[in-house]
C-alpha cells in the first residue's frame, strides 16, 4: 500500500516560486515513477510533469516546460515539483500520485492536493 502526502502550497505572487513536496510512504514509493497533476474547479485534472523511479527521465506538459523542474529524493521518499515564474492561470490544487506506467499512466494512488494560488 503506498500513502502519498502533498505540501507546500499557498498563495503567491505572480513571478514568484514554490516548491511542493510528496511524500511517500511504503517501499513501492521509491521503486515507483511518479507524476503531478493539477485541477481546477470546473475543469478535468490536467498532467503536469512525471518521474521515473531512480530520476534518470522526467516529462513535463507544456505549460510547464522551462518553468517546472521534478525531482525525487528516494532517500527521503520524496517527489518535489519546483515552480518559478508563477502565473495567475497555474491558481489550481495540485495532487501527486504513485504512476504504473508514466507518463501517461495509469496512476493507482493519489495524494490529497496542495493549494496553489497565484495573484496576478
Amino acid at each position: 500500500q503506498v500513502h502519498l502526502v502533498e505540501s507546500g502550497g499557498g498563495l503567491v505572487q505572480a513571478g514568484d516560486s514554490l516548491r511542493l513536496s510528496c511524500e511517500g510512504s511504503g517501499r513501492a514509493f521509491s521503486r515507483s515513477p511518479v507524476g503531478w497533476f493539477r485541477q481546477v474547479p470546473g475543469k478535468e485534472r490536467e498532467f503536469v510533469a512525471a518521474i521515473s523511479w531512480n530520476g534518470d527521465a522526467t516529462w513535463y506538459a507544456d505549460s510547464g516546460e522551462g518553468r517546472f523542474t521534478i525531482s525525487r529524493d528516494n532517500a527521503r521518499n520524496t517527489v518535489y515539483l519546483q515552480m518559478n515564474s508563477l502565473k495567475p492561470e497555474d491558481t489550481a490544487v495540485y495532487y501527486c500520485a504513485r504512476g504504473v506506467g508514466v507518463p501517461h499512466g495509469p496512476y493507482d494512488h493519489w495524494g490529497q492536493g496542495t493549494q496553489v494560488t497565484v495573484s496576478s
